[in-house]
């Protein structure tokens, strides 16, 4: 106990001695010495924070409806136990757990005054949401390609999309999604935070936290950005490949209605991409000096997303409308 103040007088010198008289034990340590962080969330006024707790509760609500539905159609529904299903049951999960990790939090710091999060919660709240948004870019170029093989080869579609390797590309996203993790979360939280402790977002992320770091951040960001190479590049080619050879089989295909139900099949997986892939460049492509667009960004991707996905795939497919007005005629003739 004795020892203790100079021992944090002695963390704040080397990184930022002429901060100590303006910040004091506030201004920042190592991360060893961090109990907590601060969530500055959006710069609005405080008027404004319960219109944001409205639109983020019914998103969230939406979020929730939205994609326990799919799942609970896909479940009960025998005629939806194909490879397309089966991905689509994974993606809502995916969408669904990972909106979960950032909107409750971002809700209940609408409310609260003290809108600190703990290290280990950051800790998590990073990890969490890598797994799953890097897990979900991979099982979108699995999707595509099992899109390839139905339109492509659909004579022996049910022998290629077999519900073994249907599992192991399901496996093979999380377990891609769990390296990725790792690593970022891990060299994100072994960085020397010695500014403030107010992370400039609305949950942890890589980018913000690296603000608050007095370290070298020049081989952080090259491991980050070849990071983000191996993930996107081979998922992108997969998907960009896949639909080139779809296009061109459709396009040989005579009858204008066999060319309008293959796009039909094609036509929500390439609507779920594009909303995706076209928030995560734009939040990665928005310079630092720009916090607020990347909040935008970053609320496209991880709450917009998860709640457009399920309308996309019922708006566009007759199977899922289907299925769910027998559910709805089911639950009420129960009723």
């Amino acid at each position: 106990m004795l020892g203790s103040k100079p021992r944090v007088h002695l963390y704040i010198l080397p990184c930022a001695s002429q901060q100590v008289s303006t910040m004091g034990d506030r201004g920042t340590s190592n991360h060893s010495e961090m109990t907590d962080f601060i969530l500055a969330g959006f710069r609005v006024h405080p008027e404004l924070h319960i219109l944001l707790f409205l639109l983020f509760l019914f998103v969230y609500a939406m979020i929730l409806l939205g994609n326990v539905g799919m799942m609970t159609i896909i479940m009960t529904d025998p005629r939806l136990n194909t490879p397309m299903y089966f991905f689509l049951g994974n993606l809502s999960f995916i969408d669904l757990f990972y909106s979960s990790v950032i909107a409750p939090k971002a809700m209940i710091n609408f409310w609260s005054e003290n809108k600190s999060i703990s290290f280990a919660g950051c800790v998590a709240q990073l990890f969490l949401f890598a797994l799953f948004i890097v897990t979900e870019g991979f099982l979108l170029a699995a999707m595509a390609y099992d899109r390839f093989i139905a339109i492509c080869n659909p004579l022996l579609y049910s022998v290629q999309m077999s519900t073994r390797l249907c599992t192991q590309l399901v496996a093979g996203s999380y377990f891609c999604g769990c390296i990725s993790s790792v690593i970022q979360t891990s060299m994100t939280f072994t960085l020397s935070f010695c500014a403030s402790r107010a992370v400039d977002h609305f949950y942890c992320d890589s980018r913000p936290l690296q603000r608050l770091s007095c370290s070298d951040l020049f081989i952080h960001r090259m491991i980050s950005f070849s990071l983000s190479c191996i993930i996107i590049l081979p998922t992108i080619i997969v998907i960009i490949v896949s639909y080139m050879y779809i296009v061109s089989t459709v396009l040989k295909i005579h009858s204008t209605e066999g060319r309008k139900k293959a796009f039909s099949t094609c036509s929500s997986h390439l609507g779920v991409v594009s909303v995706l892939y076209g928030a995560v460049f734009f939040m990665y492509l928005t310079p630092d000096r720009f916090p607020e667009l990347s909040k935008v960004a970053s609320l496209c991707y991880s709450l917009v997303t998860p709640m457009l996905n399920p309308l996309i795939y019922s708006l566009r497919n007759k199977d899922v409308q289907e299925a769910l007005k027998k559910f709805l005629e089911k639950k009420n003739i129960i009723l």
